[in-house]
C-alpha cells in the first residue's frame, strides 16, 4: 500500500532523514520506534506531504505521492492524527470533526459516517457541541483519532497517540486503534510507548538518527536485545 524508497528529507539546510526505506502492507499496523529527534514525526510529515523529500519516492497504491500538497495526499486516502491532536479550540466538537470530512470522497455519506465514528467514541457523542478546548487531553485524543477517521482514510497513521495522557487512557487508545484496523483501515502509528505499540503491531522499524537500524516483526522487535536495552530498559 505505502513504500518509502531511499527518502531522505529535512528542514532548511538540515537533513533529518537520510535514505529510509519502509513498506506498509494493505490492513497491517506497522510501527516506527525510535528516541525524540530520531526522524519519526519528519517522516510521517513526509509521507502526508507536509514536508517534500529531498531524495527518493513515497508511493501509495502504486501512485507516486512525494510530490503532491498536503491536501492532495488526503484526498487519495492518507490520513495523519498529529502529535498534541492539534484541534481547533474554539470550535466546537461537532464541527471539528465535519473540517475532517473536507475531501472530496469523504462528504458523501458524512452523516452517515459521523454516526459511525459516533458509536466508536460515545465519549465524544457527549461532548458534540462543546468548544474543543474545553475537553480533557483524553477526550481531545479521542476527537482527534475521530476527526482522522471522518475523512474515510485508507491509511491512517498516528503520531504520538498517548503522549501526555494518563494511562486508562492510553490503553482505551490502543483499544481504539485495534478496532480501527478491524474496520478495515491500515496503521502507520509512531508512538513512545514501546512495549504497548510493538505488541499490537505486525512490523516495526527503528530509527536513530534519521536512518533505519533494524526491521522486523512487532513480536521479534520486542525480543531485540537492542530494544530491550535502548527502549524498554530490561
Amino acid at each position: 500500500m505505502l513504500l518509502v524508497d531511499d527518502v531522505s528529507a529535512g528542514y532548511g539546510e538540515v537533513t533529518v532523514l537520510h535514505g529510509i526505506s519502509i513498506d506498509v502492507q494493505p490492513g497491517e499496523v506497522v510501527t516506527i520506534v525510535g528516541a525524540n529527534g530520531a526522524g519519526k514525526t519528519t517522516l510521517l510529515r513526509t509521507i502526508a506531504g507536509l514536508i517534500r523529500p529531498r531524495s527518493g519516492t513515497i508511493t501509495f497504491e502504486g501512485r507516486d505521492i512525494g510530490h503532491l500538497a498536503a491536501h492532495d495526499t488526503v484526498d487519495l486516502g492518507v490520513t495523519l492524527v498529529p502529535e498534541a491532536r492539534q484541534l481547533f479550540p474554539f470550535m466546537t466538537v461537532r464541527d471539528n470533526l465535519y473540517l475532517g470530512a473536507f475531501r472530496k470522497d469523504a462528504r458523501d455519506g458524512m452523516e452517515k459516517r459521523l454516526g459511525e465514528v459516533l458509536e466508536l467514541f460515545p465519549r465524544v457523542r457527549e461532548r458534540l457541541d462543546q468548544l474543543a478546548n474545553s475537553l480533557s487531553g483524553g477526550e481531545q485524543q479521542m476527537v482527534a483519532i475521530a476527526r482522522g477517521l471522518m475523512a474515510n482514510p485508507r491509511l491512517m497513521m498516528f503520531d504520538e497517540p498517548s503522549l501526555g495522557l494518563a494511562p486508562m487512557i492510553v490503553k482505551q487508545v490502543f483499544e481504539v486503534i485495534e478496532e480501527i484496523v478491524g474496520m478495515g483501515k491500515t496503521v502507520l502509528l509512531v508512538e513512545q510507548n514501546v512495549f504497548q505499540t510493538l505488541s499490537i503491531a505486525d512490523r516495526g522499524y527503528v530509527l536513530e538518527n534519521g536512518a533505519v537500524v533494524l526491521a522486523d516483526t512487532g513480536a521479534a522487535l520486542l525480543k531485540n536485545d537492542h530494544v530491550r536495552r535502548a527502549y524498554l530498559g530490561i
